[in-house]
């Protein structure tokens, strides 16, 4: 029989055991919502109203704290790499590069996508995989090739920073800093990076026929008709404003090789047989200022881009069926095309670089 102090022992583990089984987790931070007034983003000549989720609405306080955060090297795990890193004004909200460097020198397998109007896009990243700019915020930051680091690791780092307490009390009230803070923050910042009153949207939408050179008003033409270019079936323009996408994806061919694709695309998201080597239609807004050019970068001015349409894009069995081949396209067609999106570099709003 066992003794006393065994049993007593015993009892003592039993009760330990049971209070373990009740004790709760920590209840959840409760959800970032903005605590200022919000603000209505101005969008200029050539843009439709800048779009905002219900939930995180832009305000002056959020947008402050994203554009910080945004070019703070903190939120990488090794303090090298911001999101400005990728995505800095200098280079159009690209990088000028063929493949970005994160954390240790690490290079990604694609292109960095501007920034510049990506409030209107209805889906993030070349592939589509994110629904919204708070979601996009979150992937660089985890990705082990760029930023690498943890959302428990970005809030203690950031934490860590008193100066960063009252800018996140003054957006989002008393409370701990969370992850959801940060990229809600972010994301409100980038809102604010929309550019528009270039020469086309002068010509087009303000009534000045003299803001298109002659040259870029043939490409206009060449660029719209279902004939020639037939550019404006992806890269649409509108009777009101023109964000030069469809939001959609499109296999052009792109690093394809007969039916061998470098990369799947939109099909390693959805796994629909048809979304092979297919990636989002990019704005050409500001074209000029974000090469090199596809979703690999492969493609280091605009007329190498205009001459890889002319070709008709690579063949490969998921080839866009809009893709055809231009060669009737004299050289200076060719030429207009480029001048024509030569026109579409817009201005730059102000208190979107480095605070």
């Amino acid at each position: 029989m066992p003794g006393r102090r065994t049993l007593l022992l015993a009892a003592v583990v039993l009760l330990c055991s049971s209070c373990a089984q009740k004790t709760e987790p920590p209840p959840a931070a409760a959800p970032a919502v903005p605590k200022g007034a919000p603000i209505q983003i101005t969008a200029p000549l050539g843009l439709p109203p800048v779009p905002a989720p219900a939930d995180n609405p832009p305000t002056a306080e959020t947008v402050a704290l994203g554009r910080r955060l945004y070019y703070d090297p903190k939120l990488s795990v090794d303090n090298t790499v911001s999101c400005a890193s990728c995505h800095g004004p200098e280079h159009g909200f690209t990088d000028g590069k063929s493949f970005s460097e994160g954390v240790k020198g690490q290079k990604g397998g694609r292109n960095a996508p501007t920034v510049f109007n990506a409030a209107y896009f209805t889906l993030q990243f070349w592939d589509g995989r994110a629904p919204s700019l708070e979601k996009q915020a979150e992937g660089p930051m985890q990705n082990p090739i760029e930023m690498a680091h943890t959302p428990q690791g970005v809030e203690k780092r950031v934490a860590a920073d008193p100066s960063y307490v009252p800018d996140f009390e003054k957006a989002f009230g008393p409370g701990r800093i969370t992850f959801e803070k940060v990229t809600k923050a972010i994301a409100s910042f980038e809102r604010t990076v929309v550019s528009g009153n270039s020469p086309f949207d002068k010509f087009m939408y303000g009534g000045d026929k003299k803001a298109l050179s002659a040259a870029a008003q043939r490409g206009l033409a060449i660029f719209r008709d279902p004939k020639k270019g037939n550019c404006n079936a992806c890269h649409t323009i509108e009777e009101k404003y023109a964000l030069f996408t469809d939001n959609k994806f499109h296999n052009l061919g792109v690093g394809a090789d007969g039916d061998k694709l470098k990369d799947l695309g939109r099909y390693e998201v959805t796994k629909n047989e048809a979304d092979k080597g297919a990636f989002k239609t990019p704005s050409l807004r500001n074209v000029t200022l974000t090469g090199p050019y596809m979703h690999d970068g492969s493609l280091a001015t605009l007329k190498d881009v205009i001459d890889f349409y002319v070709g008709g894009g690579n063949s490969n069995p998921w080839r866009d069926k809009e893709i055809k081949s231009l060669d009737f396209l004299s050289r200076r067609d060719r030429d207009d095309l480029v001048a024509f999106m030569e026109s579409l570099t817009g201005e730059i709003p102000g208190n979107v670089g480095k605070p």
